[in-house]
């Protein structure tokens, strides 16, 4: 997409525009930090309970739930997980299954799974303490670029970039970077311009201001949508909103297509309310989570019973799930069994029982949690 030239300015050459980027970063550099650090001061977030602390365990969680989750749903989660482990030590020495049954209806649950790995790494590999650099954070698991830049900057006062959707949006529209994100090369060039506006004086003050001011900025501001250009600090140096078109930036032309899949869900429940579970392997689809038994087609999990039990067989109306890139559209099938029944052999898969008292404490999907809740309400 080519870039509005600025006013008075004539349209300059591929390979001129691709440099102009990188030497206007150069030219903001101590300028365009410093206005971030004194606007970040006095209207920035400072409420957030992750905020005003250096302490790594409490960044680097938050850190995690915020990856494709917004602020208003973590804040529940959060405080919960600290509740229950308060210290890394604490996540490291729990189940799994501990750990999922709380993560359970945040979404994207690899991220809890890494997030177990990754304190077990701490308290093994590093006695507990995470490291103190943006480099050896990024080799434990989970913890990418962006991420430990995060933690190093905000605990360590580490000078290193962050590069998450907000701060691309502001760094991409001060600068008038016009290269494709979809593109790993120009995601690294981009990388180098965040590099270079980063503060270069008193780093142990400036550098987590500086990063709490740019994803502020971004998150308050610099929206996707209509942002706020006259309460903007950086508005007099931004190439964005002098060109006039200011929301054309970031550029990625790679989207990921959405997709449908149909699933039968076997929901096996004996007289005293108790349902029949089973763990789902990972990687895929709510992969680590205790769920009802899943099919890709009615056929195929009547296929799974006997046959007198199939005759039994109440279907609930299926209904839609959204996630990210996908729609699952769910069908329910109810089997009521007697004590004796459930005894039985006949039930698919690897599962067990479980009464309300301990379903409620494992890692479920969200539908299938709110099934269960609505039903046994």
């Amino acid at each position: 997409m080519a870039r509005a030239p600025l006013a008075g300015a004539g349209v300059p050459s591929r390979r001129h525009a691709d440099a102009e980027p990188a030497s206007h970063a150069r030219a903001l550099e101590e300028d365009f930090s410093s206005h971030i650090v004194r606007w970040q001061k006095s209207h920035g977030r400072h409420s957030l309970p992750w905020q005003n602390t250096r302490d790594p365990y409490r960044v680097w969680l938050s850190e995690i739930m915020l990856q494709q989750t917004q602020v208003a749903t973590v804040l529940d989660y959060y405080t919960r997980f600290l509740q229950r482990f308060p210290a890394v030590a604490d996540l490291a020495a729990a189940p799994l299954d501990d750990v999922l049954g709380l993560w359970s209806g945040l979404g994207y649950y690899s991220r809890a799974r890494n997030l177990h790995r990754c304190a077990q790494e701490v308290v093994r590999l590093h006695g507990g303490q995470f490291p103190q650099n943006a480099e050896l954070l990024q080799t434990l698991s989970g913890i990418g670029p962006s991420t430990a830049a995060a933690i190093a900057s905000f605990c360590f006062s580490e000078r290193v970039a962050i590069l998450d959707g907000n701060v691309k949006r502001v760094l991409t529209r001060v600068t008038a970077f016009s290269g494709d994100l979809a593109s790993s090369a120009q995601e690294r060039a981009l990388w180098e311009i965040a590099t270079t506006l980063l503060p270069s004086r008193n780093l142990a003050d400036n550098m987590p201001r500086y990063t709490q001011g740019v994803m502020d900025l971004g998150a308050t501001i610099c929206t996707t949508r209509q942002p706020s250009c006259l309460l903007c600090p950086v508005q007099a140096m931004c190439r964005g909103r002098a060109g006039g078109t200011p929301e054309t930036y970031p550029v990625k032309t790679r989207k990921l297509k959405r997709s449908a899949q149909s699933l039968s869900l076997l929901w096996a429940e004996r007289r005293d309310g108790s349902v029949w579970l089973e763990r789902r392997a990972a990687p895929g689809i709510w992969g680590g989570l205790y769920c009802f038994p899943v099919f890709g087609s009615e056929e195929d999990l009547l296929a799974a019973l006997p046959v007198p039990w199939q005759r039994r067989l109440a279907a609930i109306q299926p209904f839609v799930h959204v996630l990210t890139h996908k729609d699952l559209r769910l069908s329910p099938m109810v089997l009521a069994l007697s004590a004796r029944e459930a005894k039985t052999a006949g039930l698919p898969g690897a599962g067990a029982w479980f009464a309300r008292d301990a379903w409620e404490g494992l890692g479920l999907p969200a539908p299938i949690r709110k099934l269960l809740l609505q039903r046994q309400s």
